[in-house]
């Protein structure tokens, strides 16, 4: 659990010594962007995936399709072992992954357009903005430090404390993943075709944020988009896991 794989060097020169297969360049690819989130110290787990329309797992009526985790132990099994996670994604080709939040990083998860509104504005600003992804369904998920103690084994944060019910309304459409929670990592697939993917130039090789410096630029927008969020998208990501 947590970023137990030796810096970024050690990924470099494992990435180095693998053995190209250029028949599954596909393959490869998502192998490297899992590696590359693992290297960066996000704890990572095997999640369903699309079965057409339908999610993989055997849940009739699956509420969220092809974005939980494969097993009820996600916590204890999240990893940023290279290894482990080299296995599951060759073992499971189809699987997404997700990362559990609170342990080593937060996420920030707003409606995709409040999402682009701040983020352009940090950047004007000059702000470490850190790794950001975007989802097909329209949200935006900003990776962050954890602002919790991850050491003490007795926080156990559900992220409703932060933004549901109590605090919804001050901010509108933030949803902030911590202890207790978990977000896709991309690459990865959603029903209908959709994806999850890092914005370019803003993977998981960005250094961390204290999830602070995002808030106020993050909630502004929220608030300016308060309302514009469709009921598919709110039902997409569960606020705990």
């Amino acid at each position: 659990m947590g970023a137990e794989f030796g810096g970024r060097g050690r990924i470099s020169q494992w990435l180095r010594g693998r053995r190209p297969k250029p028949e599954a360049s596909g393959d490869d690819d998502r192998e490297t962007l899992l590696l590359a989130a693992a290297a960066a110290g996000l704890p990572l787990a095997p999640a369903a995936h699309p079965a057409g329309y339908r999610c993989s797992c055997d849940r009739v009526g699956c509420p969220t399709p092809a974005r939980h985790p494969v097993s009820h132990a996600w916590q204890t099994q999240s990893t940023s072992d290279p290894s482990q996670v080299e296995r599951w994604a060759r073992h499971q080709p189809g699987a997404n992954f997700i990362t559990a939040t609170g342990m080593t990083h937060d996420v920030l998860d707003v409606p995709r357009a409040a999402g682009q509104q701040a983020l352009d504005r940090l950047l004007s600003e000059g702000v470490e903005v850190g790794p950001v992804a975007v989802t097909g369904d329209g949200r935006m998920l900003f990776f962050t430090l954890t602002r919790g103690t991850p050491e003490d084994e007795d926080e156990w944060w559900p992220c409703e404390l932060d933004c549901h019910p109590e605090t919804m309304d001050e901010h509108p459409g933030l949803r902030w993943h911590c202890r207790g929670s978990y977000v896709l990592v991309p690459p990865a697939r959603l029903p209908g075709d959709l994806t999850v993917d890092w914005v370019e130039g803003r993977g998981p090789e960005q250094p961390l944020p204290d999830p602070l410096t995002l808030l106020e630029a993050l909630t502004d927008a929220c608030a300016r988009y308060a309302g514009q969020e469709s009921d598919h998208a709110a039902a997409g990501w569960p606020l705990r896991g």
